[in-house]
């Protein structure tokens, strides 16, 4: 009965300790929360887990009780904690452990996500361009360990000399080694890090991060570039205005002293000198000292609070007037590069071969001539030209138009636009020449005049230009509108909506404003608008919501109740300022011939 009742303590105390251990399984880990509990896994049943079904207990024997003594004396009672365990039937005791055993599948589930995740979010790419970064520096200190290694083990074998028959010759032998040693040292010490910086080493690729676009870093920057840029525009201004005479006595004293600098060969010394003052007044009036080193007066313009918040318009405002400075400055630095370009690519062989035939007497003049002479004339041309052939060219535009060669030839310099503009002219004017022979050939009359034979074939999408809008055949488009500007009618007279907007190209003539409708149909869907006939005409917003000045030009007649509107144009400006010129030209010369 004693050996009975050993061998079940045992087997209990086993299943104890298999519990313990699942439980420790069960509520390890930083998530322990998060687990799902035994009564509330999807899996368990309601018989497993329910706390509504009571769990059975058997009733205790006598001989129960006798079990549960300690066999080595009858009293004492063991692991009085897990009475309700031992109680319990074998079907409940692996309910339980089944419920552990899901918990523990859960928990492994869930470490597994977590670790796929943090594999996701560690970038492996960075972490070994780190660690081959780390081992090139690894290298290179093996390198510089090893020339050390290697300069002490040749320095040694030479301390390390035979011995010296005589005390003497040895002791002196110490004392030139330990000064070499110093002297050594001393060199490495003061000139090491100079020699250090000579070593070559690879070059390293930094890539400069970009910002993204911002409103407010917009119009700081753009701000600062006015700030910076305000020392060059203020120095031009000064130049411009020492040439234009805006001050007299300035440009008088100027003109004197620098003729004078440059006749007697102080043109560079005079120029160190400016530089040397500008500095020492920039020096005082960074002290505190108020002093005006300008011909003009300076403007001092309002500076407007940076705004914290700026809406949707304002923020479509700010981008299309940057985007418009920056197409305004860039096309004026393209057309000086492409100037430039075509100036030396012989483009016009009648300009470069004025400079070439320049620079050969320039080569020849430097070769005869001494360098003071040339000088000398170079020094008192540019004072002429600058304090006074400029001036007279200036108030005298003529003049300059006829005699003013530089000027002549910077502005008779074609670009790449313009040459492609002539290219396409020529072509087009070849084509319209052979039709007009062979048209002339066929059927046209003796009498017809070339211009009058070349104005009559100017045709439009559907057909001719004077047949489209019934007029005479003298009417074309002019030469910035040939091919017209697309852009959408909108006659708010008319209710009907096919009538309200229409689509298509206007065209300006000599007295004429006519718009080509792009649907199918007759000729009574075009507009005809003697330019005489207008009263007035303006730019145009049509929607004023949006941010901006507009993309309309409103025209009234005396015919119509409420203006013609012309939107939707991509070049509004250029169709404005064509139709207001030849609105201007037609009625100014109806008003010379009628007095």
């Amino acid at each position: 009965r004693d050996s009975n009742r050993h061998v079940k303590v045992k087997q209990k105390s086993a299943v104890l300790n298999m519990l313990k251990r699942l439980d420790k399984i069960r509520f390890r880990g930083h998530k322990r929360d998060e687990f799902l509990d035994l009564a509330e896994s999807p899996n368990a049943s309601d018989t497993e887990c329910g706390d509504e079904i009571p769990v059975k207990i058997p009733r205790t024997s006598t001989r129960d009780n006798e079990e549960l003594r300690d066999p080595a004396g009858p009293g004492t009672i063991i692991m009085a904690s897990g009475v309700q365990d031992f109680n319990r039937t074998e079907s409940d005791r692996l309910n339980e452990i089944k419920g552990h055993l899901e918990i523990a599948l859960l928990e492994k589930h869930f470490l597994q996500e977590e670790l796929r995740k943090l594999r996701e979010e560690t970038n492996a790419e960075t972490l070994r361009q780190e660690l081959e970064k780390e081992r090139q520096r690894r290298l290179e200190l093996e390198q510089k360990v090893n020339e050390v290694l290697k300069a002490r083990t040749e320095e040694v074998p030479a301390a390390q000399q035979p011995a010296k028959p005589q005390a003497q010759a040895n002791g002196t032998d110490k004392r030139s080694h330990t000064v070499c040693s110093r002297l050594q040292k001393w060199f490495c010490d003061k000139f090491g890090e100079y020699v250090e910086d000579f070593r070559f080493q690879p070059e390293e690729n930094t890539v400069e991060t970009e910002e993204p676009l911002s409103a407010r870093r917009l119009t700081e920057n753009m701000r600062r570039l006015k700030r910076g840029a305000k020392p060059v525009t203020n120095f031009v201004k000064n130049l411009s205005a020492l040439s234009d005479w805006y001050s007299i006595y300035t440009s008088a004293i100027a003109f004197i002293i620098y003729m004078n600098a440059v006749w007697h060969g102080w043109a560079i010394p005079m120029f160190l000198f400016l530089a040397i003052l500008r500095l020492s007044l920039n020096y005082l009036i960074a002290r505190g000292w108020r002093i005006q080193w300008s011909i003009v007066p300076e403007v001092s313009e309002p500076v407007e609070p940076p705004k914290e918040d700026l809406t949707v318009s304002e923020k479509f405002q700010l981008v299309l007037d940057v985007a418009q400075k920056a197409q305004n400055l860039f096309g004026k630095m393209a057309d000086i590069l492409e100037k430039i370009k075509n100036l030396f690519m012989w483009v016009q062989p009648e300009i470069t071969q004025k400079l070439y035939f320049a620079l050969w007497a320039a080569f020849i003049a430097s070769c005869f001539l001494p360098y003071r002479i040339i000088g000398l004339a170079m020094g008192l041309y540019a004072g002429i030209k600058f304090f006074l052939i400029d001036f007279i060219f200036k108030r005298c535009p003529r003049l300059r138009a006829k005699y003013d060669t530089p000027y002549i030839i910077w502005k008779s310099l074609p670009t790449d636009p313009q040459l492609k503009e002539r290219s396409n002219a020529t072509v087009s004017r070849r084509l319209q020449t052979a039709a007009s022979r062979s048209y002339v050939g066929s059927s046209a009359p003796t009498g017809v005049s070339k211009d009058e034979d070349t104005s009559r074939f100017h045709t439009t999408k559907r057909g001719n230009f004077h047949e489209v809008f019934n007029l005479s055949e003298n009417e074309r488009p002019l030469a910035v509108c040939e091919n017209g500007w697309r852009c959408c009618l909108i006659n708010r007279d008319r209710k009907m909506p096919t009538d309200y907007i229409r689509n298509g190209v206007l065209y300006v003539t000599e007295n004429y404003l006519c718009f080509e409708s792009s649907k199918s149909g007759s000729s009574k869907r075009n507009k005809v608008i003697k330019l005489t006939d207008i009263t007035d005409i303006q730019k145009y917003k049509v929607l004023s919501v949006l941010p901006g000045s507009g993309m309309g030009i409103a025209v009234s007649t005396p015919s119509t109740q409420k203006p013609l509107v012309f939107g939707a144009m991509v070049h509004r400006d250029e169709a404005f300022e064509t139709i207001f010129n030849q609105y201007m030209k037609i009625t100014s010369a109806s008003s010379s011939s009628e007095s």
